[in-house]
């Protein structure tokens, strides 16, 4: 009984850590908390954080998200999840494969901004229509600077 017990919380520790995203994130939340945009209909680029105090944060595209980082600056981050462009599934953001920029508009920005679950597809988008492979990091950068440009 005591190696089920043991076993059952090593196989819960992901989920209560924050690793394994939310699974239905848009039925328990279907608007973005910045915009009031709906989730579900921008599928391919919405996000949701969850900080380490049990907060959850869902938005439609990654600019909200920059928006409730710079407000919470404070705040531990448990987990970031993007939805991946093509299948809508939820990603780790810091492990997505990003494309920064290209023919595709950008979702509340001035850049497109898109994850994707591997590097062929984000190659595949790139040659579609354009753009060029980042980290998570450079994608953040460029949410800012998208921010700043904005307000000049």
């Amino acid at each position: 009984m005591r190696r089920f017990i043991i076993y059952l919380l090593v196989l819960s520790l992901p989920v209560l850590l924050g690793l394994v995203p939310v699974k239905d994130d848009i039925a328990s939340h279907p608007e973005c908390q910045y915009c009031g945009m709906d989730r579900k209909k921008f599928g391919f680029s919405r996000m949701l954080i969850v900080y380490e105090d049990g907060t959850v944060v869902p938005t439609c595209s990654i600019h909200c998200t920059g928006i409730d980082l710079a407000l919470n600056p404070h705040k531990l981050i448990r987990s970031t999840s993007v939805g991946d462009y093509d299948t809508h599934e939820l990603l780790n953001a810091e492990n997505a494969v990003w494309v920064l920029g290209g023919d595709r508009m950008g979702v509340m920005s001035i850049q497109g901004k898109w994850a994707f679950k591997n590097r062929s597809s984000a190659e595949r988008f790139i040659g579609e229509h354009g753009g060029v492979i980042s980290t998570y990091d450079g994608v953040m950068r460029a949410v800012f600077e998208d921010m700043y440009e904005i307000l000049r």
